[in-house]
């Protein structure tokens, strides 16, 4: 343990102690108790008055930091730089999302061409004092003349949906509430949308109960949400629909799901024939079945069915069956992420050892040609409400962005026929990309599975055996971990830190099998990965154990919890963001049930065994654990805030070391950085590197 965090002991008596409570579980046979079951009742006057203490801890601890001020001015410099996403044309009009710098949220822009400034449509830096509010999503109409658009406050998953004319800048009458889905699916003649609204929660149960009762709506612009026609109602409320319109308009379809993964059943209705009622495209099943475009009766479809890599099939509505599958293009030695049909053609973009490569096919299969892209770099960037890449069925253009771990995204344009392609904007922020440099090594874990992890950092760092190491992962709902961005991560190298971001089993770097290998029975495997990644940084002569932090948030705060709680010897650090710390009760809030495709079901007997051997919460034990810090949003209805107050209040009773257990609780914030205004963004990222300065004792006190 670094010797500043040794001569700063924090006395466990100066923390706001929970109170432990009485609650005891019976979970199939099983006594199980719970005694901070107190804490989930975040609106409960003591709950409040004891995050408000662990704050002021938290804040007290961090402010005895001498580069915490230095760690925020170079954060400030790092995220402001002019942001733009990609832009799309509907109808002629061109739209792009901006951010000069350090607006609290980003802008949508309506141009007559791509490369002109053109003028504000939506900015929602106007709907709100504290830049709280922001766009979640939004859809453009065929034709151009209006858009729908999403609002969320404090970071809630609840979106609020309105339609704003295009040439007027004005709203239409009518708003639509109770919406967790960023589907807008516009009717080809413009005269309304299709769309998804959850049953209305109890007043005061908004960011804690059960949401349910998902079903799909058309609504016209002007008129009220009460005259909207329901279109599908699932049998079961168990079942998830997701909706989507194809691109000549002629059919409806929409996705049944009973949980987030693979696996959804295709029904589709023809617009112009609704009496005819819906068809089973693709039966229910365990295989992902998506549609990419349609021909007359022919969809296409992207699929693992058969291709644990993934495969596009082309089948007839007419004769819909498996068995009468075509296939056009086959599952090749790259994971097919997604496809799409632009220009006549098939793009497609696969990823080859977790980064990207674009691939143009025409529709037959017949290949075209792979579109260059920078090395050790990934499809992605600033699109916080669209595609992250853009083009038209008819248009042979196409935009996309670029990001890697040391430069922010890079905007392209390429044009299918002539197969040119050209910058088209470049940001001035990020890292210089002489002094910086990133490698992917193989780590090994304890089965033999190799694993790829990425290494950044500076071209003139030696490797003394001590530099300090920030270790990230995520693993899971085949979430692939590819190259990306981060102002902090970037303040991080420049403060002389190495970056390591590791693919693990769970994620979809590597397609189904891939996945199947971190979730439900096979979990472990992710934690057993990412402790192998932590063994190999203390091995390599970079690093030591009491030198390496390690980060994750959502699925990746369960990755961290589980990690710190089987194995706090392997880190000197943890940051763990929004994790699902409760894998016994994570069901019974907000959308956590759709998890248990992911996760596993705690009320049924077998798979509860599963989650109770590695739930964070009910694994700490007495034990001497490394300086942690725990953050989550006070209005976060996807995970709620509970995990993180039970999981901290547990650490800290069972703490028998001298390192603190700190909880950071932002306030009108919600699930990790979902629409989180780029001041709290900042102060938030800056407390978590003052955190690692003190923590890896890189600092003296």
């Amino acid at each position: 343990m670094p010797e500043s965090l040794k001569s700063s002991t924090i006395n466990r008596s100066k923390y706001a102690v929970a109170r432990p409570g009485d609650v005891v579980d019976r979970h199939h046979g099983e006594a199980v108790p719970d005694p901070y079951r107190w804490l989930e009742r975040a609106a409960d006057p003591e709950t409040a008055a004891w995050v408000s203490k662990q704050n002021e801890r938290t804040q007290a601890w961090l402010a005895a930091v001498p580069a915490r001020a230095q760690i925020r001015s170079q954060l400030g410099e790092q995220w402001n730089y002019a942001r733009f996403g990609v832009p799309f044309e509907r109808g002629g009009r061109w739209f792009q999302s901006r951010n000069s710098g350090l607006q609290a949220q980003p802008v949508l822009y309506v141009m007559d061409a791509p490369q002109n400034e053109g003028r504000v449509l939506i900015d929602p830096n106007v709907l709100s004092d504290d830049g709280t509010v922001a766009l979640g999503a939004i859809s453009v109409s065929p034709d151009g003349s209006k858009v729908a658009y999403a609002t969320a406050t404090s970071g809630s998953d609840w979106l609020t949906w309105r339609v704003r004319d295009v040439a007027s800048g004005a709203d239409e009458a009518g708003v639509l509430e109770w919406s967790k889905s960023e589907d807008a699916e516009w009717a080809k003649d413009g005269s309304g949308f299709y769309y998804a609204a959850m049953d209305p929660p109890r007043p005061g149960g908004e960011y804690q109960d059960v949401s349910a009762g998902k079903r799909i709506f058309f609504h016209r612009p002007g008129t009220a949400q009460r005259d909207d026609e329901p279109v599908f109602t699932p049998a079961d409320t168990a079942i998830f629909p997701g909706v989507a319109v194809t691109p000549d308009g002629r059919y409806l379809v929409v996705s049944l799901s009973r949980g987030i993964g693979p696996g959804a059943e295709l029904q589709v209705l023809e617009l112009g024939r609704r009496q005819a009622g819906w068809r089973v495209l693709v039966p229910g099943s365990g295989d992902l079945a998506e549609v990419i475009t349609s021909q007359g009766t022919t969809f296409y479809l992207l699929t693992d069915d058969g291709a644990d890599r993934r495969r596009i099939v082309a089948t007839d509505l007419e004769r819909p069956g498996r068995q009468h599958w075509r296939e056009v293009l086959p599952e090749a030695d790259e994971t097919l992420l997604e496809a799409h049909f632009f220009g006549g053609r098939l793009v497609c973009h696969y990823l080859r050892d977790a980064c990207s490569l674009l691939r143009v096919a025409e529709l037959d299969g017949t290949f075209v040609r792979d579109i260059p892209l920078p090395a050790v770099s990934t499809l992605g960037g600033n699109q916080l409400y669209h595609e992250l890449i853009d083009g038209r069925p008819d248009s042979d253009v196409i935009y996309f962005e670029m990001v890697s771990f040391t430069s922010p995204a890079v905007l392209y344009r390429h044009d299918l026929r002539s197969g040119e392609t050209a910058v088209v904007h470049a940001p001035s922020g990020g890292l210089d990309q002489r002094e910086f440099i990133t490698e992917r090594v193989s780590v090994t874990s304890p089965d033999g599975t190799v694993l790829p992890m990425f290494l950044t950092r500076s071209r003139g760092l030696a490797r003394g055996g001590d530099v300090p190491v920030l270790l990230c992962g995520y693993g899971g709902v085949a979430v692939s971990t590819t190259p990306s961005f981060s102002p902090a991560w970037a303040v991080w190298l420049e403060r002389g830190g190495m970056l390591a971001v590791a693919c693990l089993r769970g994620g979809g770097e590597y397609g189904r099998t891939w996945h199947d290998a971190g979730r439900r029975a096979a979990k472990q495997n992710t934690f057993d990965d990412f402790c192998a990644c932590a063994r190999w940084l203390a091995g390599s002569g970079w690093s030591t154990a009491a030198r390496i932090a390690i980060n994750g948030g959502s699925n990746g705060g369960l990755l961290v919890g589980a990690c710190l709680t089987q194995h706090p010897e392997l880190f000197g650090a943890a940051i763990a963001d929004a994790g699902v710390f409760d894998m016994l009760r994570y069901h019974r809030f907000t959308v956590g049930w759709i998890w248990r495709s992911e996760y596993g079901d705690p009320d049924d007997p077998e798979e509860y065994r599963w989650l109770r051997r590695y739930s964070p919460l009910h694994n700490v034990r007495p034990a001497v654990y490394p300086p942690t810090l725990l953050t989550c949003g006070d209005h976060d209805d996807r995970v709620v805030p509970g995990h993180s107050y039970k999981f901290a209040a547990a650490l800290q009773a069972a703490q028998r070391g001298d390192a603190p257990i700190l909880l950071r609780v932002e306030t009108s914030a919600g699930h990790s950085s979902a629409g989180k205004p780029t001041a709290k963004a900042i102060a938030e990222a800056a407390d978590r590197l003052t955190f690692l300065d003190r923590a890896l004792g890189l600092t003296p006190l």
